[in-house]
């Protein structure tokens, strides 16, 4: 078998149809575009989107304006204030203790920690972030706070400089 022998099986192709040619064509009269109107007309094309001089649906919508940033993260908040209300003195607070008495909902998104209210228990924190004030807080309290996850754009590692 060569190249110049390769063919298509019998039946796979079909000559094109061309209309409007006269009846004894076979695609007379209307030429397959129905009876009158804009679209059977010749070099007719109405533009995408246009709905006959009625306002279009993408400009009855309204605009939605800025930039949504698809890696944003969102961070469930708790309040030190929750915290002074809900925890023991002493208590470890993990995402999955807050799960468990009732404060966060789920554990898909990570846990920050801000600054609303008042705390004077030494609780020990994990969390995915914490506010600079919340930190103060929990630390002038006698607690600790230890940030858990990928904690890689909070501080970055230094490099040796040769000199």
């Amino acid at each position: 078998m060569h190249a110049n022998e390769l063919a298509p099986p019998r039946g796979a192709t079909r000559n094109r149809k061309r209309l409007a040619r006269g009846n004894s064509a076979g695609g007379g009269t209307y030429a397959g575009k129905g009876l009158k109107g804009q679209k059977s007309r010749s070099g007719s094309k109405i533009r995408l989107g246009f709905e006959g001089g009625q306002m279009p649906l993408i400009r009855r919508m309204s605009t939605l304006r800025g930039f949504n940033n698809k890696w944003r993260v969102a961070y469930q908040p708790v309040n030190t204030g929750t915290l002074q209300e809900r925890c023991e003195d002493g208590a470890e607070v993990t995402p999955e203790s807050l799960l468990a008495i009732g404060v966060l909902r789920h554990l898909r998104e990570p846990v920050k920690i801000l600054a609303h209210g008042e705390l004077s228990r030494a609780l020990n924190v994990h969390a995915h972030k914490v506010s600079a004030a919340a930190r103060a807080r929990i630390e002038g309290a006698g607690g600790t706070v230890t940030l858990i996850g990928d904690t890689a754009g909070e501080a970055e590692a230094e490099t040796p400089t040769e000199e």
